[in-house]
């Protein structure tokens, strides 16, 4: 009889490696560009400041209703 314990062993890290590199933003070859991840910051950036302006009119419109 065979013993599969080796492979068993084997299996785990080789399956991790697969996993890290397979993952979108994982730590395949698309993260390491710099300038499309830049990219990306800036477009969140832009997006987090459009929704802190829309917080501020929603609260500034809750505050004229409540007045």
């Amino acid at each position: 009889m065979m013993n599969w314990s080796w492979l068993v062993t084997l299996i785990c890290p080789l399956m991790m490696i697969l996993m890290m590199f397979g993952m979108p933003g994982g730590h395949g070859h698309r993260g390491h560009g710099g300038r499309p991840q830049r990219k990306h910051i800036e477009e969140l950036e832009q997006e987090l400041s459009g929704l802190k302006a829309q917080m501020e009119q929603l609260r500034a419109d809750r505050h004229n209703t409540t007045v």
